[in-house]
């Protein structure tokens, strides 16, 4: 497994403190980690990034980068769809 794969989470389906959880792990080794979603998941990114850049202010950890777009899917009946991503990069406040 490579280095960018550790440190990039997928949000997904999964309760929303699963996924604080193991960007906070991964923020314990890492300066920064990426949260990654696309489609109806982004609102469970923000609210991640949210609740590790508010909860843990004493733990200094800050929201950076955010980059937004689009990726084309081919659903499965055959037709192309636009689908929303978003990348919200956490880092440690190097303090």
């Amino acid at each position: 497994m490579s280095n960018e794969a550790r440190d990039t989470i997928f949000i997904g389906k999964k309760p929303l403190m699963a996924y604080v959880t193991s960007t906070l792990i991964q923020l314990a080794n890492l300066p920064a980690v990426s949260i990654k979603a696309r489609g109806l998941s982004i609102g469970r990114a923000v609210d991640v990034a949210q609740i590790i850049a508010r909860k843990t202010e004493n733990a200094g950890y800050t929201i950076g980068e955010i980059k937004i777009g689009s990726e084309s899917l081919e659903s499965e009946d055959g037709r192309t769809r636009n689908v929303s991503t978003i990348e919200i990069i956490v880092k440690r406040n190097s303090a």
